[in-house]
């Protein structure tokens, strides 16, 4: 494995480790607790974040999003369209996402198994492919892998955020 791939591997590894440590232990009162009225919960950012790179590794592949390809999609049985993913979404729409935390850590697993399987096979001189135009620059496969992770960490970040304000609530 290039050096690259396995960079990216140990840094999508600490997104799996701090999404572990944001949700075990939590009960789903936890999960969806709410700093303030329209802040996001744990539960949503987890489900977010997990919805985003599974949605981008999958394009990035040219493959199936293992949300619909394994039915994820009923498993969760939110109120949003399948390929919803939480952009757009409103504080009602981060209340609906209330599920048990085992469900969650499952489905962000299967992704991460599947992000780490694409990442071993990726080949170096594909990092520079365009892979979306919209930009200006365009993305190259790198920038979208390297966002991915970025991304990850800051709602994970979040949701541990979350996790400490409920750890020092007095009872």
């Amino acid at each position: 494995m290039s050096m690259a791939n396995a960079l990216l591997v140990d840094a999508f590894g600490r997104v799996k480790e701090a999404v572990h440590a944001a949700v075990e232990g939590l009960n789903s009162q936890e999960l969806t607790y709410r700093v303030d009225a329209d802040a996001n919960t744990i539960a949503w950012l987890v489900w977010h974040l997990t919805r985003i790179q599974d949605d981008h590794v999958a394009d990035l592949a040219d493959t199936e999003q293992i949300w619909l390809r394994d039915d994820w999609v009923s498993r969760f049985g939110l109120p949003f369209p399948p390929a919803a993913h939480g952009y757009g979404h409103k504080s009602e729409d981060v209340a609906a996402v209330d599920v048990p935390p085992d469900l969650l850590l499952d489905y962000h697993d299967a992704v991460h198994a599947r992000t780490v399987s694409y990442l071993e096979g990726l080949r170096d001189e594909e990092y520079d492919d365009i892979v979306d135009r919209a930009w200006d620059p365009p993305v190259t496969r790198a920038v979208r892998l390297v966002s991915m992770v970025a991304d990850d960490l800051q709602h994970v970040g979040q949701a541990a955020f979350i996790r400490g304000v409920l750890q020092r609530r007095p009872e």
